[in-house]
């Protein structure tokens, strides 16, 4: 049975010094059926090691309820990786931040009155005690120590960039060890005294690791300094060299200049450090499970594409930065086996023709689940806590003029419908601002489409009144709440029950069916650049959002999406812009944003 061993003077794996070179790669945010060609591609640059977090919102979607199928097998991940030479560092705090959806924590934790999150509090850390009986029993015979390949895991992430609650990391570490961990545990931090002090557990002799993507003298500097400060020695590891960044919508795509990473990855090796590369394939974010930033009190949805400028582009495919950077390190190390790598074939496809459209409200009985209450309810109290949910309601005429209505603390998009017209969209922006109408009958049928766009996923508003999404405290008819509501909660998992040939009035959010037959398949994406906003499923696979403010403006369509015969594009749009023919392409679509529109 092979060790793996962390000394003061470096990494050891069976007795011999090891070189750490790692990269990381989500298998939550890859088609299982791909996952074989990234990895086989990572161990043909010469790594070693492959790094992943868990994704707790996904493998608990509901409360005690546990998902490790397709995608989220994460035992097959791991041991399909072993099968390929490679070791696994695991990265399963409850907190992974990725740019991911509320940071990998599910949206039920926001029904839990008084709740604090990543804190030592009894309520978080019982939720969190169920998920690792049910995770560790896939990681801990995983483990290097029971003959797997596991060589490190993590115990929060980035603690030290949210708390300092010593007593909490404690926890975390005694749930691990509880139910089986016995590897080297580590924590990952920014590489300087507040973060280290606040996040790290270097006075119980635990491994602190730095995350940065340059200045590699600069913050091993501070580190050490800091080791140095408690007495402590450890090896040096950069558990994330950000090799490129994530895009907001509405701002330009972030690109790194690839001299500059070459030189700034050669530092760190050169100061004979580990290196874990984040991302070295960033994969999308399918469906709802996009993060979101903040810049004070304004929230920045990120887009779905996880690009991130890695090696590997969002399809898998080598770019030439893997290349650039295979160079490298066979200059290096060039006793090291490197190889080529895999390639996928790509296809395109025009003209794909519109064969069916309804609207949302023609639609709505079978598309969603109701929920009736006299307050509206948020999307965490009506088992959803992503995507879209309608409120339905009846008002009443008061006066001959225009009435006002108001909207308060809704989040994050809402489409306001007067029996059945569009009345206005209001953004985070503009949510509460006065909605004058005119009612031409004495009641009327008011309906508000709510859309969650992406809960924040790092920094201080992970249990701001702002992450739990819906109708917020209801809506204002002149000076008072409008009770009896009906609630639609949206399942794209239904549409198989719709019928396309019903009425699709202008204006309206509504579905939009195309149809092609494909003598072959490959990774493509789907151009949306003549849409407005909303998302797309293929055979039923939701790809995730689209928006013509971009910077995306088409889909990543993974060849395992598509089908050999007939495949069915869905579309569900909201500002009433579409086309009546789709077009599969090669490449991904990007919209030019100058810098000072953001």
């Amino acid at each position: 049975m092979e060790n793996f061993i962390v000394r003061e003077d470096g990494l050891y794996l069976n007795d011999e010094p090891f070189k750490l070179l790692s990269g990381a790669i989500h298998y939550f945010r890859i088609p299982r059926e791909q996952w074989y060609r990234s990895l086989y591609n990572l161990k043909a640059l010469g790594f070693n090691t492959v790094e992943t977090y868990t994704a707790w919102n996904l493998h608990e979607p509901k409360e005690g309820v546990f998902d490790f199928s397709d995608r989220l097998d994460l035992k097959a991940f791991i041991e399909l990786a072993q099968s390929l030479g490679l070791y696994v560092i695991v990265r399963p705090s409850p907190y992974i931040c990725a740019e991911w959806e509320f940071g990998g924590l599910p949206a039920w934790l926001l029904t839990k009155e008084n709740i604090r999150i990543r804190a030592n509090d009894h309520v978080f850390l019982q939720a969190v005690e169920r998920y690792y009986q049910e995770l560790f029993q896939i990681l801990t015979p995983l483990q290097i120590t029971h003959g797997g390949p596991i060589i490190m895991m993590q115990i929060e992430n980035e603690y030290g960039s949210y708390s300092e609650d010593k007593t909490y990391l404690r926890q975390i570490k005694a749930l691990m060890e509880k139910y089986g961990a016995d590897v080297t545990l580590f924590t990952a931090d920014g590489a300087w005294q507040a973060t280290l002090r606040a996040g790290s557990l270097l006075e119980d002799k635990i491994l602190a690791t730095g995350n940065f993507g340059s200045h590699a003298k600069e913050n091993f500097t501070a580190l050490k300094a800091y080791q140095e400060k408690l007495g402590v020695k450890q090896p040096l590891i950069c558990m994330e060299f950000w090799d490129g960044w994530f895009s907001r919508w509405g701002e330009p795509v972030v690109k790194r200049d690839q001299a500059e990473l070459l030189a700034a990855l050669r530092e760190v090796l050169t100061l004979g450090a580990g290196v874990n590369l984040y991302m070295f394939h960033g994969g999308t974010n399918f469906g709802f499970m996009n993060g979101c930033s903040a810049r004070r009190e304004h929230d920045l949805p990120q887009i779905t594409s996880y690009d991130y400028g890695a090696p590997l582009n969002e399809a898998g495919e080598p770019t030439p930065t893997y290349y650039a950077i295979k160079e490298l390190i066979g200059e290096m190390y060039p006793k090291l086996e490197q190889r080529e790598p895999l390639v996928e074939k790509t296809l395109k496809v025009s003209d794909i023709k519109l064969t069916g459209q309804v609207d949302l409200f023609t639609c709505l009985e079978q598309v969603s689940e109701k929920y009736d209450s006299q307050y509206p309810q948020s999307m965490e109290a009506l088992g959803s806590g992503y995507g879209y949910v309608l409120y339905r309601t009846q008002i009443l005429r008061d006066k001959l003029t225009k009435e006002r209505f108001r909207v308060i603390d809704a989040r994050d998009r809402l489409g306001f419908y007067l029996d059945g017209e569009h009345v206005t969209t209001q953004y985070q922006e503009e949510i509460g601002e006065d909605i004058e109408v005119k009612l031409p009958n004495e009641t009327g049928r008011l309906d508000i489409l709510v859309e969650n766009m992406g809960r924040v996923n790092y920094g201080s508003k992970l249990l701001a009144n702002t992450q739990r999404k819906g109708l917020g405290r209801g809506v204002m008819a002149d000076l008072h709440f409008i009770l009896g509501w009906q609630q639609y909660v949206l399942n794209f998992d239904k549409l198989t029950a719709v019928d396309f040939t019903g009425e699709c009035v202008k204006d309206r959010p509504s579905f939009y069916r195309y149809e092609v037959e494909l003598a072959e398949t490959g990774n493509c994406y789907l151009d949306l650049s003549g849409f407005g906003k909303g998302i797309a499923l293929v055979n039923g696979h939701n790809l995730g959002r689209f928006w013509q403010k971009g910077p995306q403006l088409a889909l990543f369509v993974p060849t395992e999406f598509l089908k050999q015969g007939k495949n069915e594009i869905v579309i569900f749009e909201t500002e009433g812009i579409y086309q009546t023919k789709l077009n599969l392409v090669e490449r991904p679509i990007y919209k030019h944003i100058e810098e000072d529109a953001q």
